[in-house]
């Protein structure tokens, strides 16, 4: 059924704009805690998550399914469009809003948690910010509901980080735009019913020649590879798109001719927010297993809990988890702000992909044994975190762009 869906979405019609307002103007450090209606957001994901994903988090993640039904639901609840504008179909929040149901998603089931971000800010957030009015109708208010999800090509099997040396070529044949090249990597590629594809346009003007490009799917001239065995988050898909004399009409074009590394990078600043708030909710469900083991499990005559050993993980499992919430929370609100936050959110994303890491690896650590078998769902969180350390732009790069946002801030 859907949860609580039709309730949920009243309430925020009826109260969100007022809460909002006087929230985004405060410093985050000032707030004793979220406004009511964040709380709200954040308390009916989380039932949601804990009563639909978090039992069938494991058999999804064992049989590679994708959770139709569930995006279904979250369509219903608002979450699959959070930011997009009542009138195109969303729920017509902020990006804080947004942060939250990402975690709490996540918490309850990772590869749920990554269809939503890929939805929400990936694929919708470039056509909202770079789209006409009737690009918006056409390709965003029918992947509100999750009937349809979209994706997002940018990366290539020649060049992940290096987004700015795009091989897919495009050019202008009549009243068309005909696309050739390999993308890699691409998340909900085989359930999608769109695709941003950045292509070059202009080979000599290196990054500043490449444009982006709306693509249905399935269409002709475009194919998919295998879906890719992962190590992690196993219920969303991941695939090459190959595009093959692929032709789109012109009105296809997102933003204008050579506008597209640029619109990639913005993206992926956003993006960087919601796999942040992703890994915290990995983290969390890594804690939450980890600290119901401890209280249940004994040893010596007394549970493990009380050995100095354990508190100690658990600790240092509670600090990085909501110092990285802490993190991912300013960059939102910058961002609904509309304050510069780049910085900020490679460091919410580089300090809670490696909370993830780290919390999940302790919690195994907590478990023994039993942290090591599929029982438990510890070895789960310790794989769906891994890859929040990678995709949307690796540790290695979030520390680069810190460093380059420092050093222009002490510029002389």
């Amino acid at each position: 059924m859907v949860y609580c869906a039709h309730r949920f979405l009243l309430l925020f019609k009826i109260r969100f704009k007022m809460a909002l307002i006087p929230f985004s103007s405060r410093a985050l450090s000032q707030l004793a805690e979220l406004p009511e209606m964040h709380q709200m957001m954040r308390q009916t994901c989380r039932d949601y998550a804990a009563k639909e994903l978090a039992p069938i988090a494991a058999t999804l993640d064992k049989n590679h399914t994708y959770p139709a039904k569930q995006i279904l639901e979250l369509g219903a609840m608002g979450v699959m469009a959070v930011e997009v504008p009542e009138e195109l179909g969303g729920t017509g929040m902020d990006y804080l809003a947004y942060s939250l149901a990402m975690e709490e998603i996540s918490r309850g089931c990772a590869s749920t948690g990554v269809v939503v971000s890929v939805n929400n800010s990936l694929y919708i957030g470039p056509i909202l910010k770079y789209g006409n009015e009737e690009q918006k109708k056409q390709w965003i208010t029918p992947f509100t509901t999750g009937e349809k999800v979209g994706c997002f090509a940018l990366s290539e099997p020649g060049n992940g980080s290096d987004a700015g040396a795009a091989s897919t070529m495009a050019h202008q044949d009549g009243d068309e735009w005909v696309l050739n090249g390999t993308k890699a990597w691409i998340t909900n590629s085989w359930e999608a019913s769109a695709t941003v594809v950045f292509a070059t346009t202009d080979k000599a003007l290196k990054h500043k020649g490449i444009s982006a490009f709306l693509v249905p799917m399935p269409h002709p001239g475009l194919s998919l590879g295998k879906k890719e065995e992962k190590l992690g988050i196993r219920a969303s898909s991941t695939a090459n798109i190959i595009l093959e004399d692929c032709r789109i009409p012109l009105g296809n074009l997102l933003g204008s001719r050579g506008a597209g590394f640029k619109i990639a990078m913005q993206t992926l600043d956003s993006g960087r927010i919601g796999i942040a708030s992703q890994a915290l909710g990995i983290a969390q469900a890594a804690l939450d297993c980890a600290a119901d083991y401890a209280h249940k499990r004994t040893a010596f005559g007394a549970p493990i809990g009380k050995m100095q050993a354990i508190q100690f993980k658990l600790a240092d499992m509670a600090l990085a988890i909501e110092s990285a919430r802490l993190l991912t929370w300013k960059a939102a609100l910058l961002k609904d702000a509309k304050k510069p936050f780049t910085k900020e959110a490679a460091m919410a994303k580089l300090a809670a992909s490696e909370a993830a890491t780290f919390s999940a690896h302790q919690s195994i650590q907590i478990l023994g044994g039993m942290g090591f078998v599929t029982d438990m769902p510890a070895e789960r969180h310790y794989r769906d975190a891994r890859i929040t350390e990678i995709y949307e732009g690796t540790s290695e790069i979030q520390r680069l762009v810190i460093a380059n946002q420092v050093l222009k801030e002490y510029q002389p």
